[in-house]
């Protein structure tokens, strides 16, 4: 009698990737000094939770930093999916300044 090679579906494992919607990704804040703080996220958590994780580590207030990602100011709302962010991406912070207008003498 042959042996018959079937696998039953109820008992094979099935190998589920987490789903790119929840998956983590690895992203590096560096700051003007060059000193750079590396942060896991979702991808879909509100990048506030980063800001204010890096506030608290650097003992600033987040109202005294802009974050920064590719050129454009990150909102607190925004989250590394919507901004389409990847592995390793990194997120530049810059002192917040008021004023710097140009005077003429």
């Amino acid at each position: 009698m042959a042996a018959e090679n079937k696998q039953d579906p109820a008992n094979s494992e099935m190998k589920s990737e987490p789903s790119s919607e929840d998956s983590h990704l690895n992203l590096k804040v560096m700051a003007q000094d060059g000193s750079v703080v590396q942060f896991k996220i979702k991808r879909r958590t509100p990048l506030k939770k980063l800001m204010t994780a890096y506030c608290d580590r650097m003992g600033k207030q987040l109202n005294s930093l802009r974050f920064v990602f590719d050129g454009n100011r990150i909102n607190e709302d925004d989250n590394p999916s919507t901004l389409e962010m990847t592995d390793d991406d990194q997120i530049e912070v810059f002192q917040d300044q008021i004023g710097g207008g140009l005077i003429e003498i």
